[in-house]
């Protein structure tokens, strides 16, 4: 658990994900950023690195350019409840997450850390980063039995 900014983000419950997805996240920006994350177990840069062209024919591109290592692009089927998330959030052409207007072109990891830290405390979980989507993603795909190799 992360305490000041140290450690490793909480793996989070399924009530706390509820929680947190019906009362922490207040707007369908919001729930879609962290949805993505949630659903498809990426970094929360590759999800602000997505453009609107990216999310189409019921899957998500993640292109090389965007991913940690740069290796491969890596195309993720998007799931009914991700879908649901992101039928609420309709974005203008562009970026899929744009930042302040002249100010940046897409929301920077330092201003999702901010709306995730608020969404927390409003719900009363501590321990919680950018990361502890990513970590409970490949922590429930073990459980469920998913083989490694697939996750990986």
């Amino acid at each position: 658990m992360k305490v000041d900014g140290n450690g490793q983000g909480k793996i989070l419950t399924q009530d706390e994900l509820k929680r947190l997805f019906t009362e922490g996240l207040l707007t369908p920006r919001d729930r879609a950023l962290f949805g993505i994350c949630l659903f498809t177990g990426c970094r929360v840069s590759e999800a602000l690195a997505l453009q609107t062209t990216d999310i189409k024919s019921g899957a998500i591109t993640f292109r090389k350019s965007t991913t940690k290592g740069k290796h491969k692009t890596r195309i993720v089927d998007i799931p009914p409840g991700l879908a649901a998330m992101l039928g609420e959030y309709q974005p203008k052409p562009g970026a899929m997450f744009p930042g302040m207007r002249g100010v940046t072109e897409r929301l920077t990891r330092f201003m999702a850390d901010k709306i995730l830290r608020d969404a927390c405390k409003r719900i009363g979980v501590e321990g919680v980063s950018t990361h502890s989507f990513r970590r409970t993603a490949l922590t429930q795909m073990s459980s469920a039995g998913i083989p490694l190799r697939t996750i990986q």
